[in-house]
């Protein structure tokens, strides 16, 4: 599993509509855009397909290169008998699109023989299981995932060497940078720039973020939107990096999450400081950022985490699941996932703290309703006016938050010529209308 405590400075955030700066002209459909944080051996994937397209694996190296890094493992078996051919067959099966993010952080002193080495386990694994591989399953690789033990120097050698390995091992497979950041490299992020001049080898950059108000001992954390912590404006930093020294590269947020427990911390232990969420914060806040996101310019955005064991700390209890049964979070985004499957963002209608929210998501299906997505960021009730420019409402819906959760998923909306009103708040609400003609 990953551990990672940031280090963010507190400091006031770009204007929300600063955020949007960059319009891809075709954004990825939802069932390509959602993704989720898994982990070789405890993932279920039959239980998380509802809530992701994408999931992305916290690969142990260790365990495929145990005791000798010079020598390649008997695939499909990891040195410690795992089997990927099992492992991500079963993921494969389930519909899932995998991305393997090899996980070498605490490898650095076991390398006998560090960029050979590197080269050829990284082309052995793209040759086997890589498109057009033995074992065809996995799409992308991350090479690393926060690799700060690394100096920059040894990282480099690492990437640049697993990266000609991959490319040489399966030419179709899609390669990931570890964790960046726009600026210095620290324990977490290699600087971006450590990138820059060689594009050729890379094909998405990715960054991890989460919306923390207060850091050490507390950790609170706070909504999206929220333009003083930077969440949104660090993705758009590297965003706005992309667009002037990589254009055409995919940018993916791997990891962003909630703490949400339903215990409280020990008052004497070294979590006794300790602020979560709740279950609800948890849910809409993970459906606000994908909307957020996506209308960024994000490729992909990858909860973490998929399971927890309702551990009241840091990074302890960020599941979609606590102890394999969904948690709110988990009915939300499967509700978001259910509806915009086959949707891909088009447009912002509005987007203001003060008046609410409004993006728009299309079909390629010219007969297939419009869907608009609303909320407030911090108000349980404002009313929004709406103009629908020649379109009927055909329904419209409040996330659930649980099964079947009916009452919850109906949102009052009163019409008026080409104008309505409709009250949403800091759940999202979904309405459906009618394609223009």
């Amino acid at each position: 599993m990953r551990m990672m405590i940031p280090r963010f400075a507190v400091l006031v955030a770009l204007a929300v509509s600063s955020a949007f700066a960059a319009e891809p002209a075709m954004r990825p459909l939802f069932r390509d855009f959602v993704g989720l944080n898994g982990h070789s051996v405890v993932f279920k994937p039959e239980l998380y397909k509802p809530v992701c397209g994408v999931v992305r694996d916290y690969h142990p190296t260790e365990w495929d290169l145990m005791g000798d890094t010079g020598k390649l493992p008997d695939w499909p078996l990891a040195r410690n008998k795992v089997s990927w051919e099992k492992e991500y067959g079963s993921w494969h099966q389930a519909g899932l699109r995998i991305d393997v993010c090899l996980q070498f952080d605490n490898m650095k002193a076991e390398w006998k023989n560090l960029g050979p080495d590197a080269f050829a386990y990284a082309k052995s694994f793209a040759q086997n299981f890589g498109p057009g591989g033995k074992w065809p399953f996995v799409e992308w690789m991350e090479i690393g995932n926060e690799p700060g033990l690394y100096d920059d120097a040894s990282y480099r050698v690492m990437f640049e060497s697993m990266a000609r390995g991959i490319r040489e091992g399966s030419p179709k497979m899609k390669i990931a940078t570890c964790n960046v950041e726009v600026g210095p490299s620290d324990r977490y992020w290699k600087s971006v720039d450590l990138f820059k001049d060689h594009p050729e080898l890379y094909d998405v950059l990715h960054i991890h973020r989460y919306a923390i108000a207060e850091q050490w001992p507390v950790w609170r954390r706070t909504y999206p939107e929220n333009p003083k912590v930077p969440y949104l404006s660090s993705v758009q930093k590297l965003l706005d990096w992309r667009n002037a020294n990589a254009p055409g590269k995919e940018v993916w947020v791997t990891e962003f999450g909630w703490d949400s427990s339903t215990k409280k911390p020990d008052p004497k232990g070294d979590w006794a400081k300790w602020v979560g969420s709740s279950d609800e914060e948890q849910a809409r806040w993970l459906v606000r950022s994908f909307f957020l996101f996506a209308a960024m310019g994000v490729d992909k955005a990858f909860v973490y985490d998929f399971n927890d064991e309702d551990k009241p700390q840091l990074h302890a209890c960020s599941g979609l699941t606590r102890h394999y049964q969904p948690k709110p979070a988990y009915h939300a985004v499967a509700w978001m996932l259910r509806s915009l499957a086959d949707y891909r963002f088009s447009r912002v209608m509005k987007q203001s703290l003060e008046d609410g929210y409004d993006f728009e998501f299309v079909s390629d299906k010219p007969d297939a309703p419009v869907i608009w997505a609303l909320w407030h960021a911090t108000e349980a009730e404002h009313v929004m006016k709406l103009t629908l420019e020649g379109r009927k409402v055909v329904r419209a819906e409040r996330m659930s938050l649980a099964m079947d959760d009916a009452r919850a998923a109906t949102a009052e909306v009163s019409a008026g010529g080409d104008e309505i009103k409709m009250t949403v708040g800091e759940r999202p609400c979904l309405l459906w209308l009618t394609p223009k003609r």
